[in-house]
């Protein structure tokens, strides 16, 4: 993690590409920097802090999962978000809980080999540059060793009367060096790109074979698909591709032979026990119906939450890479909790969760900012697609304010699907112009006003069948 970021800063960062929510936000900064503080902390007293996992409430759209997700990004650790509702009580049909850490770590794993490969590129740079070469000029080849007999006597060929001309072998070495100092200075130049060379690969991707295990198999983190298709060792095949395409396979083989996989899964592993974070969303859709309705789908979602108390308290899972604890993993859970409420998770789940966020609804100035301010902006999405196109789009400030207003009344009066909304209305509001470029539309400057706003939308807008079935 950078240790750098307070929690000040954390907002500030996160205030990029999200607009409001400030408690929200300043609840995962607090999360955020006590990672680092407990790891700063005496050795004594270290294990015995606990994470304070969060439950934001709001409904969709506000933020919630993009919290979570920028949150990951600001800490550089392993991040999973799954969905609660794609899990199943242990016994039926479906995933069970465990997996979201055995995924957790495989993203660890992918995270630090790409640290680690980032370092070794130069030196996997020059060694595939060498193997390149090899490809254009062969090496030597060896002067073969006299034949020895079973008696010990060396044979040797008659020799010729004819004398044969002496080479000379330091001329012929210094030859070919300077043969590939030359095509070394061709290959880094790039005047070698385009031609062809023969090389090896491995045949990733080869095998088809398909296991498909008992039941309960997954729990031990067996991956029965690596067993089988690793027997009779890795195949290779032989492949016809250009200079600058094998330049990126043989670095990559290169670079792998160079990392320590030892090394790399054991930081990944510590890296998920004291840094790892698992947003769970949708946690409201495994809240069971009444207590008068015990069958249909609600018959394992108690379940789901009594499967999810000992992952969230602290208890070790097995993966194929060795056994995780997950005493210090961070879980963040997000629902809307439209037709139920928190209080109705089971008690031992609320325990785990102490810190409750309720995230508030949009208004229209904050479908303004969302529109004007983050980094990704709709608006600024829309203008970089159509300046691929050589068209440059430009929205008055009125026209703006306009679809701030029609997603604030849309959410009110349909629906309330948050900042999703604005891609539903930017969508209906520039289909004709997205269609007609480049053909239809030759303009290279486009403006969006108030007036233009108000033909493509205003009539949607004031029917409400439109605005469900449209907006």
């Amino acid at each position: 993690m950078r240790p750098q970021l307070t929690p000040h800063e954390i907002v500030a960062e996160l205030d990029k590409y999200i607009i409001g929510q400030q408690n929200a936000k300043k609840s995962v900064a607090i999360a955020l920097r006590n990672r680092w503080r407990r790891l700063n902390a005496d050795a004594e007293i270290r294990d015995e802090i606990m994470p304070n996992n969060i439950i934001m409430i709001g409904p969709t759209g506000v933020g919630k999962t993009e919290i979570a997700r920028r949150l990951a990004r600001l800490a550089g650790a392993p991040f999973m978000k799954v969905e609660a509702t794609k899990f199943t009580e242990v016994g039926y049909v479906g995933r069970d809980v465990e997996s979201m850490i055995r995924d957790l770590v495989d993203i660890a794993i992918n995270l630090v080999r790409d640290e680690h490969t980032a370092k070794v590129t130069e030196r996997a740079g020059v060694l595939a540059e060498e193997r390149i070469l090899d490809l254009l000029i062969p090496p030597a080849q060896p002067k073969p060793a006299p034949h020895v007999t079973g008696s010990g006597f060396v044979m040797q060929d008659r020799p010729s009367t004819t004398p044969a001309p002496v080479a000379d072998p330091t001329s012929d070495v210094e030859l070919r060096e300077r043969t590939r100092d030359k095509f070394r200075i061709k290959l880094r130049n790039g005047d070698l790109d385009e031609r062809e060379v023969e090389v090896e690969v491995s045949a990733a991707g080869s095998s088809m074979l398909q296991v498909f295990g008992p039941m309960g198999m997954e729990e031990m983190g067996v991956n029965l698909q690596d067993m089988f298709g690793n027997i009779g060792g890795k195949k290779r095949k032989k492949r016809r591709i250009s200079v600058a395409e094998a330049r990126e396979v043989l670095a990559d083989e290169e670079a792998q032979k160079l990392i320590d996989m030892d090394k790399v899964t054991r930081e990944a592993i510590d890296r998920v026990q004291q840094a790892g974070i698992v947003f769970i969303d949708e946690i409201d859709k495994v809240v069971g119906g009444s207590k008068d309705n015990k069958g249909g789908p609600d018959v394992s979602r108690e379940g789901v939450q009594r499967d999810l108390l000992p992952i969230v308290e602290g208890s070790a899972v097995m993966t194929k890479y060795g056994m995780v604890k997950t005493d210090h993993i961070l879980f963040i859970a997000s629902g809307a909790f439209h037709s139920s409420k928190p209080s109705d998770l089971i008690p031992e789940l609320q325990g785990r969760f102490p810190i409750r966020v309720e995230l508030s609804s949009l208004l229209e100035e904050d479908f303004y900012k969302i529109l004007t301010i983050p980094k990704n902006a709709l608006l600024k999405q829309y203008a970089a697609l159509l300046k691929a196109e050589g068209v440059e789009i430009e929205f008055t400030d009125e026209a703006v304010r306009d679809i701030a207003r029609i997603a604030a009344k849309v959410n009110a009066e349909v629906e309330d699907i948050g900042a999703r909304r604005l891609h539903t209305i930017l969508t209906t509001l520039l289909e004709k112009i997205l269609f007609d470029v480049p053909e239809a539309n030759s303009e290279s400057h486009i403006i969006i006003d108030r007036a233009l706003v108000d033909a493509q939308l205003s009539e949607i807008v004031t029917n409400r069948d439109l605005s469900q079935y449209i907006l």
